[in-house]
Formats: C-alpha cells, structure tokens, sequence
C-alpha cells in the first residue's frame, strides 16, 4: 500500500494486546476490538506499541498480532509500532510486519545509545531505504530521553523518509514549532489526550490515543469539534474525560486501561512481566472514574 501524508489523518487507536487467562494472545479478542474501532470511525488501528507491550511479546506474537489486525482491520490502516532499541532488531520487525500485511509503521525514536539530529535523521533515512514502506516518526522523548528537533523533522520529510509523526511530548512551544516547520510536509498526530484537542486546534491532523481503545466515538467526537474550530466546546468535552485519563495514567499503560476496560465490560486480559496488577488504590481510581464517566455520558 502506498500511503502519503493526506492519508493520515482522523483517529488512530493504539490498542491493548487481549491476553487469555495464561498470558498467551487472545486473538479472537483482538480481531474483535480491531473491529470495534473501525466501525466507529476509526482511520486505523496501532497495535503492539507501548500500550500493545511490545517489549513483552515473542517476535512470533508480533508477527502474528499485526497479521490479525490486518485481516479484522478489512482495508482500514495498520500502523504498527516499531519498539525495539537496535536498527537491526528494528528492521527485522519491519520487515515481519510488512510481510504480515502492515500499511506502514510507527518506528520509535533510537533510545539508549541516543544518537545526534543527523544520526537520528539518517537511522530513520536508511530505514526507509531498507524498509520501503510507508513511515511515521514515533517521538516520546520520557520514555526514550530523544525528541527530534523541529528542523530534522523538515529535513526529514524532504528526504522522503517519513509521511507524519506521533508527538508524545507535552512541550507545547516544541510542538508549535513542528507544526510551523514541517506541519505542511507531514501529518502530525497528537500522542496525548490531555492535549489532544489543542494540538488539533494547533495543526495536528489526528491522534495516535490509547484511551480510544474503550472510547473511539468520544474521541472522534473531540476531533470533529477541534476540526472544525470549536476548541472551546472540544476542551468541555475532553474536560469530562479528565478522571478516566487521571485513572488510567496512575501506572504503567497499560494495566490500569486494560483493568478499566473489564470494569467496563471488554475483558483484554491482564499484563505481562515487568508490568503487575494496578495496586489496590489505583483500583479505587479506576472504579470511581468509570463510575462518574458513565454517569456523565447518561446525563
């Protein structure tokens, strides 16, 4: 498939990877969440990124992960994150995915060994070459301590070698000048669901949001209002929303969303090592946030 920039645009659900009672993936829960977002409006789906623990499943897993995505998705887009710290490592994911039948990829920023603007720029440059598919830049600078400057994300997209972004930083003067310095070369989404709105209001195209997984037509809601210049009553909206992010946030993505959504009625399972279970306050979090949210939507 070839994707440009125009392509990427709307709501992109980073989706939980369902686990059975002994840890191995539930794909029937998979293929039927995959459905779910699409036929709410999603554009597509991004799964076993963070919130999919890409750290924690098998190179098989993944392979196979994006391959059900792919066959419930019927069409929509599959972005699937590209986690791992070395460029080997990396291509060997990529290229598993493409065989999977992925529609491109959301590769992280390289992490531990960090490298300069230029090197990260010609990690992602020589990526595309060996790669050849469609590409997302995947920047959450604290969780990996890198962040690509404003003027390497233009280089970048005149070097052909990404399509848009996923900014998963809540530095807003940064943001605003990715927008003003490539925001016309690529389609930037927004990462972060306290600043999803603003960022909308602000240029960005879309959003790459975890908590779509149990509310995709509350957040294309959002995005309609944000689209169309009502920031104000897109803020009311994502307002109400605050204590089920407060909840969900309190530890490690995913286990507390994976939690809530049970609470909520769609079993995904619980997490794999190093995550655990939510601690017993973050329960109380999760139980009293799905309880004022539900409430709010009825009223």
């Amino acid at each position: 498939m070839s994707l440009s920039k125009s392509d990427i645009a709307g709501l992109f659900t980073a989706i939980v990877t369902p686990f059975n009672e002994d840890k191995s993936v539930n794909f029937d829960a998979l293929k039927a969440l995959v459905k779910r977002q699409i036929a709410a409006g999603a554009t597509g789906v991004v799964p076993i990124g963070g919130t999919g623990e890409y750290p924690a499943l098998s190179r098989t897993e993944r392979a196979e992960i994006v391959a059900a995505c792919v066959e419930a998705a019927d069409g929509a887009l599959v972005m699937p994150g590209v986690l791992s710290t070395g460029y080997h490592d990396s291509l060997d994911a990529g290229r598993d995915f493409k065989a999977a039948g992925a529609s491109g990829l959301m590769l992280v920023t390289p992490y531990y060994a960090v490298g300069s603007q230029d090197g990260m720029r010609r990690y992602f440059n020589n990526y595309r070459e060996a790669i050849d598919l469609p590409l997302l830049a995947y920047e959450i600078p604290r969780r990996t301590g890198a962040a690509l400057a404003p003027e390497t994300y233009s280089a970048l997209a005149d070097d052909g070698a990404i399509i848009g972004m996923k900014y998963s930083n809540y530095d807003m003067p940064q943001f605003l000048a990715s927008i003003r310095e490539a925001g016309g070369k690529l389609a930037v989404l927004s990462g972060e669901e306290p600043l999803f709105a603003t960022h909308i209001a602000q240029g960005a195209v879309g959003g790459v949001l975890a908590s779509a997984s149990i509310y995709p037509e509350y957040w294309l809601k959002i995005f309609k209002l944000a689209s169309a210049g009502d920031l104000k009553s897109a803020l009311a909206l994502q307002y109400r929303i605050d204590p089920v992010l407060d909840a969900i946030y309190a530890e490690t993505n995913p286990g507390p969303l994976k939690k809530y959504m049970g609470m909520a009625g769609l079993d995904m399972g619980g997490v794999r090592l190093p995550l655990s279970e939510p601690s017993v306050l973050t329960l109380g979090k999760l139980k009293e946030a799905l309880a004022e949210f539900d409430g709010n939507l009825a009223a």
